[in-house]
């Protein structure tokens, strides 16, 4: 295992901002963290760094104890947190430069990197811009190649996309799974689902500083009884016609506000045509109609009772 986590416990005060959280993330992995904003991502990632004391819990990296001057350890570690940490006083290379150097002290190796960590974040056109002069998206990539330029063995990543256009986005995404695909072993932490969906390969959704449950993408899917959301743009159904959608097999809710009825079905092969048959006899006036599997969003709500965004 790259990280193992055994019952931290971090407490302010009254509040537990972690309550016995344990992680294992093994190497060659883009782990996720996910959780609403408040259950506890960025506080755990700051115990396993050791920037932050906590009262209970082990924290291993690289089969090694973590501890605040484990300098041998932190050199082979990449981090870039939700808020974005360059010096205004230098340039987009000046800043990737100095960061890569806290590492590397062979000057040519050093502009090796920092030249492929320029053609990585797509800042070629940017290198004398200083910092005040960057768009958002931007500023979020210069702080992601400050972060790896030294070609960690495991990059840390908190809230990377927060505020950024769609198109950093991608960059930021695509520029993770291409840092994995060379060899690194990744952690990624978001309330974005989309995103977690889409790069991560083992996943642990957080929520009140517990870890609620753990598993690949489909794993976690396949543990709540939701399988499919169908989702009808309808007009003025009778009561009738809403006992007859309920009445269906396999059908777990439904739910009918705005125009819009939203059918909750479990596992099964021909939820959408028994829809199709029912609003075809029962001469239910539609729109669209459309069918979705499960998202990260159910996995939550079915297990907590909220939102993953509440």
């Amino acid at each position: 295992m790259i990280v193992k986590v055994r019952n931290l416990v971090k407490r302010y005060g009254n509040l537990v901002a972690l309550d016995h959280l344990s992680l294992s993330v093994k190497e060659g992995e883009i782990f996720g963290l996910l959780g609403p904003n408040g259950s506890g991502k960025t506080t755990a990632i700051n115990c396993i760094l050791s920037l932050l004391k906590y009262d209970k819990g082990e924290i291993e990296i690289f089969n090694q104890p973590m501890s605040p001057d484990a300098y041998n350890i932190k050199r082979d570690i990449g981090i870039v947190m939700q808020n974005v940490a360059v010096y205004n006083e230098l340039t987009v290379y000046g800043n990737i430069d100095y960061f890569c150097g806290l590492y590397i002290t062979d000057k040519r190796k050093r502009r090796e990197l920092v030249k492929e960590a320029i053609d990585f974040a797509g800042l070629g056109e940017y290198t004398h811009f200083y910092p005040k002069k960057l768009s958002s998206g931007l500023l979020r990539r210069l702080n992601i190649a400050c972060g790896i330029a030294h070609k960690p063995k495991l990059i840390i990543l908190d809230e990377p996309t927060v505020a950024v256009d769609p198109q950093s986005r991608n960059k930021i995404l695509e520029g993770i799974m291409k840092l994995n695909e060379q060899g690194a072993t990744v952690i990624y932490t978001s309330h974005y689902m989309e995103e977690v969906e889409q790069i991560c390969s083992m996943i642990t959704i957080l929520d009140k500083g517990r870890a609620i449950v753990t598993g690949t993408k489909e794993q976690l899917k396949d543990m709540i009884t939701m399988g499919e959301k169908i989702t009808v743009e309808t007009f003025g159904l009778s009561d009738t016609q809403l006992s007859a959608i309920k009445g269906l097999p396999n059908v777990i809710s439904v739910d009918y506000k705005d125009n819009l009825l939203v059918i909750k079905s479990s596992k099964g092969r021909n939820n959408l045509e028994n829809i199709l048959d029912v609003v075809k006899k029962e001469d239910i006036r539609f729109g669209k109609i459309y069918s979705e599997l499960p998202t990260l969003n159910d996995v939550f709500l079915e297990i907590t009772g909220k939102e993953l965004r509440d």
